[in-house]
């Protein structure tokens, strides 16, 4: 039985709150509309591997998706990390169908869902979904790029700073699920450093934590304290997305 028009109508407002999905004109995103399934994300699954195939590209509604780096001694720092704002695969528009990194839920959500095969197809057929898919891409490189600038140059609170910001703007409260020991492994540093920069974020009364949990407390001072890398990313962001950049002001 097919569904009804308002159900439809209900999983294309759902998949518009996708900022790439919602930047696209209407006749562009009818093209993938079709194909979209609305799927939960799992804290822990990988949504694919680097160097893997990518079988299907992700445009996240709610949750966070992070790109990793794992070196062989088994060592993981985040180069990436994907919201509302993200697409997972976008390279798949363009011919890309390799992961760059592994990709793995560490926020659950939901996402709209299509096989890469039928993003690039439609890729193909619009310019306006090519166009965005690569300036999306450039994106994403400008997003690896500085954080790598960031774990080479900026402080361990700062760039804490900077990555609660990140994760923030991908729930939908305050209080974000984070262990100490995730922390340490997305920035790349031991969970005692983390321990004590998280510490010092507390007694300065930006955040709080305890089991597991980190409560955002002062947001524009925990902007305050962020390296610049937070603005420069948002920067780039709103540069992609500029309509839904003025409907959010």
């Amino acid at each position: 039985m097919p569904p009804s028009t308002t159900a439809v109508l209900a999983r294309v407002d759902t998949a518009r709150t996708n900022r790439f999905l919602a930047a696209l004109p209407l006749n562009d995103f009818s093209l993938l509309a079709p194909h979209l399934r609305i799927v939960e994300l799992t804290r822990g699954v990988v949504l694919h591997e680097a160097g893997e195939p990518i079988e299907h590209v992700y445009f996240p509604h709610t949750g966070m998706v992070s790109v990793v780096t794992i070196m062989r001694n088994g060592a993981t720092v985040e180069t990436a990390s994907l919201g509302r704002t993200g697409v997972i695969g976008a390279g798949a528009g363009f011919g890309g169908r390799r992961g760059i990194g592994r990709a793995i839920v560490q926020l659950p959500g939901t996402a709209s869902r299509m096989p890469a095969a039928r993003f690039h197809a439609a890729a193909q057929e619009s310019a306006a979904i090519r166009e965005l898919a690569v300036r999306y891409n450039d994106l994403l490189i400008a997003q690896i790029q500085q954080s790598v600038a960031c774990n080479a140059l900026h402080t361990l609170e700062a760039r804490l700073c900077r990555w609660l910001l990140q994760t923030h703007d991908c729930v939908g409260g305050d209080t974000i699920p984070l262990t100490q020991e995730f922390l340490g492994q997305m920035l790349g540093v031991r969970r005692t450093s983390v321990t004590l920069a998280a510490r010092l974020l507390q007694s300065a009364g930006l955040i709080r934590y305890r089991r597991g949990h980190i409560q955002v407390v002062d947001r524009a001072a925990l902007e305050d304290a962020a390296c610049e890398c937070y603005a420069a990313i948002q920067e780039h962001t709103d540069e992609v997305f500029p309509a839904a950049a003025a409907a959010a002001g």
